[in-house]
């Protein structure tokens, strides 16, 4: 519950399909792309705060000319910082020359940044590598124009080092075994073969060199590049490429873990990893944002002409359900429905633990993502609670009086915030013990709202590693004197893993998982943990297609709630006077609530790559062998 997670990352690419001319006439000004691109980045700061970039292109520049600019920022608000250098830059250049100010040509020729084509990223570090020098967008170039590659993405790869032993096959030098590199060097290798066949087509049918350029931009094959390039690719991604002449791609993985939407009319072309961001930006409704197809590119070509191709074939849809239940700007039309369909579906097991006594209960949660599963649930519990009065009435009807009545239909749902987080406390002491008094105090509470004789229910998105929950949630909670405290996840145990953009890298980090250790250990079965240790290592060296998940065999033996109810006597203080109940979301009602986004590894152990079985296998096998390493 609260547990800080690093996660995915976001991306924001626009293509501008008239002359800078058009922008200035209509909308006052020709940096319209960048203005609307501070916008998009802006709006999925929630998606990254580690780092950010930004990277145009200008199109059919004369030779000597600059026609790429980047950006790229780690400070501590990296977008603001990124937009900050384009302005004081464009600045400079219009109070030195006067002269630029209404002449548009003049403009694109002489400022950095304007141009047609545009890419950015906001990121989080999943690997801890917060240098600039792994912020998005990363760069390939060459003195070629078609083979300049700007690539930027939301993506992890499960097997970077086949990917770089790949290149090494094919004569490279990479100069690190990072995924995003390696994934760019593939795609270049390929790019640059594929300008090189092209040339030698034309240098055949008579062509010079300079002749042979705009053709070669005519007939490069970005779907082609693609498909070649990503023949071994294993991980959820979605990214981003420009090349230096102005073609420009989305490409999205087969079982469309991450997303990408898009949107197109005569005048732009914009991708987003999240919907609502390109709704707001552009004023369009959700109805005109498609989602870019699992498995499928979608191809921006210089000269304006859009399609989408399918690079590799779709597998089952497998999209994060992560994403929807946390990850995502809750915004978004059917995000929001899903979030209160969780809070909804979970209700009767909170009732179960209250023994159905609403009077006596205070419903709330924890800022500020549970929100609307929230609102679904304290719904439901007016739906609960209106059928009880229902019933009395029916009842009773014959010995209602008009003032038992009123005071009947008074009665209504106790809804309080009791939770006010100050994250400033949170990096202010690192030494242990210093700090673990000062986690305890992350939260303000709201007193005077609880009695003694009361329930108090929380509701979060999840809980993963329950470190906040036991240093501060559950001791500020009880400061306020219930006699119980339950604790409601909107999501499964998460029990697995995340090896496709979520830093959830480690086994013994994850709360469910150290719960089952000890239910083991507690009913002599602790041999499993050494079984399953055998199974992995023996498949150690097998293909990724072979391998299985044999980490499911820890939690087999139990019941969820088994597990839920020794989180909770794990996550208790000897010190905690009220008795504390921990309910999990079920796996069956999560598909309920989110039926387009059936990606559910985290809770089931069920990953939609072979990669992903490669690294459960692994991370249990570090957490066995008392390595703290990550697990890809």
């Amino acid at each position: 519950m609260s547990d800080a997670l690093k996660h995915e990352c976001g991306i924001a690419l626009v293509r501008l399909l008239k002359p800078l001319e058009f922008y200035k006439e209509k909308y006052g000004t020709a940096f319209y792309g960048i203005q609307k691109m501070y916008l998009l980045m802006e709006k999925q700061h929630n998606r990254g705060q580690d780092g950010a970039g930004f990277a145009s292109i200008k199109l059919d520049v004369e030779p000597g000319e600059r026609y790429i600019s980047r950006v790229r920022s780690n400070e501590a608000q990296p977008i603001q910082d990124v937009f900050t250098q384009i302005n004081d830059r464009i600045n400079e250049e219009l109070n030195a020359h006067p002269e630029y100010a209404d002449d548009v040509a003049l403009q694109k020729q002489k400022i950095p940044y304007l141009g047609e084509l545009f890419l950015g990223h906001v990121r989080y570090g999943t690997f801890g590598k917060n240098s600039i020098e792994s912020v998005h967008p990363f760069l390939r170039q060459n003195n070629w124009m078609h083979r300049n590659l700007i690539l930027a993405g939301n993506f992890n790869m499960t097997n970077v080092q086949e990917l770089f032993q790949s290149l090494i096959e094919l004569g490279q030098h990479p100069k690190e075994m990072a995924d995003t590199v390696t994934v760019m060097e593939k795609i270049g290798h390929f790019l640059d073969d594929a300008v090189t066949d092209l040339y030698q087509e034309c240098k055949n049918e008579g062509l010079t060199k300079r002749e042979a350029s705009p053709i070669i931009a005519e007939r490069l094959d970005v779907a082609r590049i693609l498909r070649r390039a990503s023949k071994n690719l294993d991980g959820g991604y979605a990214m981003a490429g420009l090349l230096g002449h102005g073609d420009a791609f989305v490409f999205r993985d087969p079982a469309g873990i991450r997303p990408a939407y898009f949107y197109q009319d005569d005048e732009i072309v914009v991708v987003a990893s999240e919907r609502p961001v390109i709704q707001t930006a552009f004023n369009v409704p959700f109805d005109k944002v498609q989602e870019i197809d699992p498995g499928s590119a979608l191809i921006i070509k210089k000269d304006g002409t859009v399609t989408m191709e399918e690079i590799l074939t779709p597998t089952v849809r497998k999209s994060c359900s992560f994403e929807r239940i946390y990850f995502s700007r809750g915004s978004d039309a059917e995000i929001y429905q899903e979030r209160k369909t969780l809070g909804r579906l979970i209700l009767p097991a909170v009732l179960k633990s209250i023994n159905e006594d609403t009077d006596n209960t205070v419903f709330s949660y924890i800022p500020n993502t549970a929100e609307t599963s929230f609102y679904g649930l304290v719904e439901a519990a007016q739906d609960f609670l209106n059928q009880r009065k229902n019933n009395f009435i029916l009842k009773n009807r014959n010995k209602l009086t008009k003032e038992s009545l009123q005071e009947l239909l008074a009665v209504k749902i106790r809804t309080e915030k009791v939770a006010i987080k100050d994250a400033k406390l949170r990096t202010f002491i690192t030494e242990d013990s210093s700090r673990d008094d000062l986690v305890a105090h992350v939260y303000d509470v709201t007193y005077g709202v609880i009695k003694p004789t009361d329930n108090l229910v929380i509701i979060d998105d999840s809980i993963v590693r329950g470190t906040t929950l036991k240093m501060s949630i559950i001791k500020m909670m009880d400061r306020l004197n219930p006699k119980r405290i339950v604790i409601v996840s909107s999501a499964p145990q998460i029990r697995y893993p995340d090896c496709y953009g979520i830093d959830m890298a480690k086994m013994e980090g994850l709360v469910a998982f150290r719960a089952a250790l000890e239910l083991l250990k507690e009913r002599n079965l602790y041999n499993i943990v050494d079984e399953v240790y055998a199974q992995c290592k023996a498949q150690e060296h097998l293909e990724d297609t072979a391998l299985v998940n044999y980490v499911t065999a820890i939690y087999a033996p139990f019941e969820p709630q088994e597990v839920s109810d020794k989180i909770a006597e794990m996550l208790s203080s000897p010190e905690i006077k009220a008795e504390v109940k921990i309910i999990f979301q079920t796996v069956e009602n999560l598909h309920i609530a989110c039926p387009k986004n059936l990606g559910d590894w985290y809770f089931t152990g069920d990953y939609p790559t072979p990669g992903g079985n490669r690294v459960v296998s692994r991370a249990f096998m570090n957490f066995y062998e008392g390595k703290d390493a990550r697990a890809y």
